[in-house]
């Protein structure tokens, strides 16, 4: 059908009236789009076709509301064409109606929620064209009929899903196509009776997914612009398009996401905030445990509940229903790997199953978007995670610097709009000390932070007071961030000060060369780890006889190195743990090494790690294999890891083959000069000028060995005597010890 004259008709029905089309005869119909634009004495206007076969060749068909808007008259001649549309331009994104009842004389009083409307409005008239001024019938079902004036008219905006930055200012359209998730406002005509309720400027219903005022900052999410971007294309983009579109390029939605990484990071934050994000109909937030249900049959059914509404959808409207949006939080409690759960009930087994069929089963839907969370992806079962499930799989890690700044600001922005942080406070300056804070432990620490500078306007005596004079000039300042980092509110992924302190508690003793050959040698292993852009894994093992000091060393060696990241991992936080226990416990140290950019790894007292004892001999080979691999093994693209092992027997270590996984290794020797021990005694101040020359004649060519953990213990135990007594004593411990040899 070419562009020709053809004759005007009544609507053939009333069903065809209220789609406000023009009806067509099938031998009319066009091959590469259903809309006509219409040419009278009058202008020119724009219809979408409807075919009918009550219509003959040559006549079209209109509705008296047409008629009236486009000024046509019965058996009038008009001239017919087809009319193609730019999706990329042309796309409706907003679309504003006034409203008011068909009919003025049959009025009523009850109310028209327009959210409801709209979401009505969109099933009725997905993918057709609307043109400024238009006059159209709407049958809202079980209430009056109404009729709609086209107001306004915005374009979509596709860049807008990119998330690299702020969608702009929409475009105004005098015609256009509108999509499943056009965005329909209300408006009261005026001296109209009709009672409309519920967000009239904004219809609720499936609109244009992204609400164009967005902005992480007022919803309190900071550091995850990329994650958010990412979302956006994956999981948006191809549902901003028209349906017939996306059809023609044969691309399939993604149907489900999975956010997972560290606790605290913004995974269930984002849940709650994401509905504030989209335009798009309300997401249902479930929390995993809630899913399920002691009764038979019941767990299963509340799985089903939570698709009900889109399966309903989806059968009335097909390809223009719109997306429905469902909401995990600790995916991980009823998705677990089947066939792991003890018991047999095998609930959760169901519970899946029932999952995995409502998502991509046989009758699978296709306007739904499944978003999970959990910080355990390792416990779900795996087909959930492929392609066509959970497709797209996002780690929320720690934030990096600008993150933690975005964050700071976001907690912070209400005390300086009121006067009440500090000047000498630098958002900047915290967040380059907060290394390894997530999200929420950067909002705990800004309210540790608050209650030290409140604590200072109490004053407890018989009862708590405030000194409400003060608090009105009470500020919050650095001091108080400080204080908070020390004594309240550190990073779980970060340094493990408490254990590292206690490994290096008096400090290190550089009694000599040996030393200082030690710290130099390791101070150049921890410049090629944070330098080094070849090797993200860099171990060294420090080796030697017991009581050398190799302990204290790599503690004092992690501790300088200002990694945001140390932990050590030692028989003595391990005790009573059998094989399996030992093994995940040390796995999950390396594992929480991995989510830092920058970390360091403290292996100490291998042997007792992989419980070697000389009698028999015996060892744990389960532990050993797992060191083997985990040592090995490298960080994730873009982190560093540092790993500093401590063993006494280094012939068991080559037994083993253990030596070879370790890029470096560094002799730790035990004291074998009598100025050695001098050395010590003076940086200790153990003795008085005299008693140290009297010790080094006596000491002086006399052979040594003896290990500085055992001097210090001999040091102190002298240090009680008495005054006359102290040097014989000294020496004939160090004898009886066998660290003095004539």
């Amino acid at each position: 059908m070419d562009s020709s004259v053809r004759i005007v008709v009544k609507c053939p029905s009333d069903a065809l009236s209220l789609t406000n089309r023009a009806v067509i005869s099938p031998q009319d119909k066009f091959d590469k789009t259903n809309h006509v634009r219409v040419r009278n004495s009058m202008g020119e206007f724009v219809f979408t076709a409807e075919e009918h076969s009550s219509v003959k060749p040559g006549q079209v068909g209109f509705s008296l509301p047409q008629r009236k808007w486009a000024k046509l008259s019965i058996n009038e001649k008009i001239e017919v064409s087809p009319c193609q549309f730019d999706p990329k331009k042309e796309t409706i994104g907003v679309l504003v109606v006034e409203v008011d009842f068909l009919n003025k004389k049959s009025v009523t009083p009850e109310s028209y929620d327009t959210k409801k409307m709209a979401v009505e409005f969109n099933q009725q008239f997905s993918r057709q064209a609307f043109t400024i001024g238009q006059q159209l019938v709407f049958d809202f079902p079980g209430r009056k009929m109404l009729g709609l004036v086209v107001k306004e008219i915005e374009a979509i905006d596709p860049a807008s899903l990119s998330g690299k930055e702020k969608p702009k200012k929409p475009s105004k359209l005098k015609l256009g196509v509108s999509n499943p998730n056009t965005e329909v406002i209300f408006e009261k005509a005026p001296e109209s009776s009709i009672n409309l309720v519920g967000p009239a400027t904004r219809s609720g219903g499936r609109q244009s997914i992204i609400n164009p005022d967005w902005d992480f900052q007022k919803m309190g999410i900071g550091g995850l612009d990329k994650e958010f971007s990412d979302i956006f294309r994956r999981a948006f983009a191809s549902r901003i398009f028209p349906p017939d579109l996306v059809e023609e390029m044969g691309l399939s939605h993604v149907k489900g996401i999975l956010l997972f990484g560290p606790p605290g990071t913004g995974k269930t934050l984002m849940a709650r905030t994401i509905g504030k994000m989209l335009n798009a109909r309300e997401p249902q937030i479930v929390n995993g445990p809630e899913v399920l249900n002691k009764f038979v049959g019941e767990s299963e059914a509340n799985i089903r509940k939570l698709f009900a509404a889109a399966e309903e959808e989806q059968k009335r409207c097909g390809i223009n229903s719109g997306l429905h949006i469902i909401i995990f939080d600790e995916i991980d409690a009823i998705c677990k790997q089947r066939g792991t759960m003890t018991g047999g009930t095998g609930v959760h087994d169901t519970v899946v199953n029932q999952l995995l069929s409502k998502i991509d089963g046989v009758d699978q839907l296709n306007n739904i978007l499944l978003i999970g969370m959990t910080n355990r992806r390792d416990l779900i079962d795996e087909a959930l995670l492929r392609p066509g499930r959970l497709e797209v799989q996002m780690e929320i890690g720690l934030p990096d610097e600008n993150g933690r700044v975005q964050i700071f600001e976001i907690y912070v922005s209400q005390m300086r709009k009121n006067g009440k942080l500090g000047e000498d406070v630098h958002v900047k300056e915290l967040a380059s000390v907060t290394k390894n804070y997530s999200g929420a432990e950067i909002a705990g620490l800004v309210r540790a932070a608050q209650s030290m500078a409140m604590n200072r306007v109490i004053t407890a005596s018989s009862k708590v007071e405030v000194n409400y004079e003060e608090a009105k000039n009470m500020r919050i300042t650095r001091g108080d961030f400080e204080m908070a980092m020390i004594n309240d509110i550190k990073p779980a992924f970060g340094v493990s000060s408490e254990s590292v302190e206690r490994y290096a508690m008096n400090g290190i003793v550089n009694w000599g060369q040996p030393v200082s050959d030690v710290l130099e040698n390791g101070k150049l292993v921890l410049q090629q780890t944070q330098e080094s852009n070849r090797t993200p894994l860099v171990s060294l093992l420090m080796e030697g006889p017991p009581g050398s000091g190799k302990t204290a060393l790599a503690a004092s060696l992690a501790a300088e190195s200002g990694f945001p990241f140390v932990k050590v991992c030692s028989p003595e936080d391990m005790v009573g743990f059998l094989e399996g226990g030992k093994c995940n416990a040390i796995k999950k140290i390396f594992e929480d090494a991995y989510k830092s950019q920058l970390s360091c790894v403290v292996v100490d007292d291998i042997e007792r790690l992989i419980d070697y004892v000389p009698i028999g001999p015996r060892f744990s080979n389960l532990v050993l294999q797992a060191l083997l691999v985990l040592l090995k093994k490298n960080p994730p693209k873009g982190k560093k890891l540092m790993i500093i092992g401590t063993t006494s027997r280094r012939d068991v270590l080559e037994e083993m083959e253990m030596m070879t996984v370790f890029s470096t290794h560094i002799h730790v020797s035990n004291i074998t000069k009598g100025e050695h021990i001098i050395n010590v005694i003076s940086e200790l101040d153990s003795f008085s000028e005299d008693e140290k020359s009297t010790l080094a004649k006596k000491l002086s060519g006399k052979k040594l060995w003896i290990g500085i953990k055992k001097l210090l213990v001999l040091l102190e135990i002298v240090r009680q005597a008495d005054m006359d007594v102290r040097i014989p004593k000294f020496l004939t411990l160090l004898e009886e010890e066998g660290g003095l040899q004539a």
